[in-house]
């Protein structure tokens, strides 16, 4: 559902009405307290409109000292049109990259499109997330986990292999009844000069034909299937990767389907890959399937419970046209709390439609450890636009003494930060911030 900025007026049928805002104050705070989660507040402050196409998670790190980040979009695209819109800005901090201008921005050398039936990249990427090798001294040896959609047209369905698509009674995407639905998978790229050049190391996690949820039931206009959105977080010798898991958790029949099946097995999901396995990372990856990380990197995983919203309240399927789930997390550590921080949007209708930003902790260092990795709070109302559409909610570091001398990302950060969303509505598209989310100790 990654989109060009300037398609919106297809996706604003279904906002829902509520508060402007709803920070963590009086009872809000209480009821936190009493859930043994930490205390925060949402703080206005002097807007700050980001001025280059961001459709995805940033993708950020600290180069030396320089602040380098990675929005964009590059790649073929048979729907939106292909696209050159992934590129880099620095800065000082980080607040001086995000207020470059557009001509402010590099295109990197990135590796082209391969034609049908050849190895290599097919389809478009967005850069989520940007692992920082940490045996490199100098900083330039970078992974960009990368969100890559594909369409039956340009990943057709080959039966040697199993990858790619089947054109039939394939889901309605974006633009209209002829439109195609993408599907999305998660690669790895690799850079060894700062992020100037990138080379294509291959897939982290996909979900194959047989998951894809096809016509008559899937009408949510938004995935035919797929993991992505992700958000990755390294904890002892893995990369943890959460994402958005939108396929059947299982084969999908026509004749036996089941939404409340399908409804089980979605919403924010956890796979991991060894930190050496980076650089050949296809087939290496497991995800987790409810007791550990066991499920095959193609195969059917179990998403994170506590991030799943109940039928009760609302929860449903993704191919429904009403929605019902929490998706594109964007994770961090938070040095002030020692806790993980996961924000994530919420979808309550069809073509991503949703206006609100929740958020999670999980207090666990090591993920690794037992059943750490799935020991998330239930998710908070953050923040809530009525008529708008909020997506890619995160993090990020300002200019303070502390932010710098740290070299805190989006990935790493400490008791203040800016709060970045998308906001979208017919007449416009902006990734910008209006807030400073304060984190403070106050719990239980």
């Amino acid at each position: 559902m990654k989109t060009q900025k300037h398609l919106v007026t297809t996706l604003l049928a279904g906002a829902l009405a509520g508060l402007l805002f709803i920070g963590c104050s009086g009872k809000k705070e209480d009821d936190q307290k009493a859930e043994g989660t930490p205390a925060y507040k949402l703080i206005p402050a002097k807007r700050v409109l980001f001025n280059s196409f961001v459709d995805c998670n940033m993708a950020e790190a600290w180069v030396s000292d320089t602040f380098r980040i990675f929005p964009g979009k590059y790649g073929e695209d048979p729907l939106w049109g292909n696209a050159r819109d992934l590129k880099y800005a620095d800065g000082k901090n980080a607040e001086e990259a995000f207020a470059r201008q557009g001509k402010d921005f590099t295109e990197p050398q990135m590796p082209p499109n391969v034609p049908i039936g050849q190895a290599g990249l097919h389809g478009a990427v967005w850069f989520e997330t940007v692992y920082q090798d940490t045996t490199d001294k100098s900083g330039k040896t970078l992974y960009a986990v990368y969100h890559n959609e594909n369409y039956p047209a340009t990943l057709p369905y080959d039966p040697k292999t199993g990858e790619g698509y089947i054109d039939k009674k394939w889901p309605q995407g974006l633009t209209g009844p002829t439109s195609p639905a993408a599907v999305c998978r998660i690669g790895i790229m690799k850079s060894t000069n700062g992020g100037k050049a990138w080379e294509n190391k291959g897939l982290f996690i996909e979900d194959l034909q047989p998951r894809m949820i096809l016509k008559p039931h899937n009408t949510s206009k938004t995935f035919a299937g797929g993991v992505g959105d992700p958000s990755a977080v390294a904890s002892g010798d893995y990369l943890y990767l959460f994402y958005g898991e939108y396929g059947y958790p299982g084969q999908y029949d026509e004749a036996r389907y089941d939404r409340k099946k399908e409804s089980s097995g979605q919403c924010i999901s956890v796979a991991r890959i060894k930190l050496s396995d980076l650089d050949n990372p296809v087939g290496k990856a497991r995800r987790w399937d409810g007791k550990g990380f066991n499920a095959p990197y193609n195969g059917v995983g179990a998403p994170i419970a506590s991030l799943q919203i109940p039928e009760s309240e609302g929860g449903g399927a993704a191919s429904s046209p009403t929605g019902g789930f929490h998706w594109g997390p964007s994770v961090s550590w938070n040095t002030y709390l020692n806790c993980w921080v996961m924000l994530m949007g919420k979808v309550v209708g069809q073509s991503w439609a949703g206006s609100s930003i929740h958020i999670s902790f999980n207090t666990n260092r090591d993920l690794g450890e037992a059943l750490q990795s799935q020991a998330w709070s239930k998710p908070k109302l953050l923040l809530d636009k009525p008529g708008f559409f909020l997506w890619y909610p995160s993090l990020q570091p300002m200019n303070t003494p502390d932010d710098i001398a740290n070299k805190h990302t989006c990935l790493r950060l400490g008791q203040r930060a800016r709060l970045f969303v998308k906001n979208i509505k017919p007449e416009k598209s902006e990734y910008l911030s209006e807030y400073i989310l304060e984190f403070s100790k106050g719990t239980n």
